[in-house]
């Protein structure tokens, strides 16, 4: 016997809380964009993934319009920094409703870096930063998914292995769970996938 929530019957902010707290593990997109004015505003957002890899794309989603989604719309890029563990109460920190006029970079310290292509400063202390051009936005229902096309990949050569990929327990992710919980790097486990079903 299961409970089943029927979102006809449940308020829109419950159900959210619902999936968000069953929908996890979620990776954060920490995502530095320029507003029109030159504002630098930086975010965290946990709907966040692969959209494509040939032409390599990157999507995350706003719920509701906000400050990132405005920028991107307005310049057409953005930054998607991956946080780490060690970066975890400013992330948090960065979540916090500033003004539109207010730099996340600036109020709270953050060092940033020159990205390579695109104009939205990358977050100095983060181990990997994708650079991005808006492909386009999707409004659905009362979100936004922004997809952008993958200009350059920026690595910190510490987290490269030597087969020159980054490797999971040394880049730490963090991850937004439900509630206020947080995830961090758990036990992996390496299993190769089969070449054909198993008879």
């Amino acid at each position: 016997m299961r409970t089943v929530f029927d979102p006809e019957n449940i308020e829109p902010g419950d159900y959210y809380r619902l999936l968000t707290a069953s929908i996890v593990p979620r990776p954060i997109a920490w995502v530095s964009s320029v507003s029109a004015d030159g504002v630098a505003n930086l975010a965290p957002y946990s709907f966040f993934t692969v959209a494509s890899t040939a032409p390599p794309v990157v999507q995350f989603t706003s719920v509701t319009r906000k400050d990132s989604l405005r920028n991107i719309e307005a310049t057409g890029e953005f930054v998607i920094n991956l946080a780490h563990e060690p970066l975890m109460d400013i992330v948090n920190a960065s979540s916090a409703n500033y003004e539109s006029e207010t730099s996340e970079f600036d109020a709270l310290g953050i060092e940033s870096e020159a990205s390579e292509k695109v104009t939205p400063r990358r977050v100095a202390a983060a181990p990997i930063a994708i650079e991005a051009t808006l492909r386009q936005v999707i409004e659905v229902g009362n979100c936004f998914v922004v997809m952008g096309d993958v200009v350059a990949m920026a690595v910190k050569p510490d987290f490269l292995a030597d087969d020159g990929l980054p490797t999971f327990a040394d880049i730490a992710p963090l991850s937004r769970l439900g509630r206020d919980e947080w995830g961090l790097t758990p036990p992996v486990r390496r299993i190769e996938r089969p070449d054909r079903p198993s008879t």
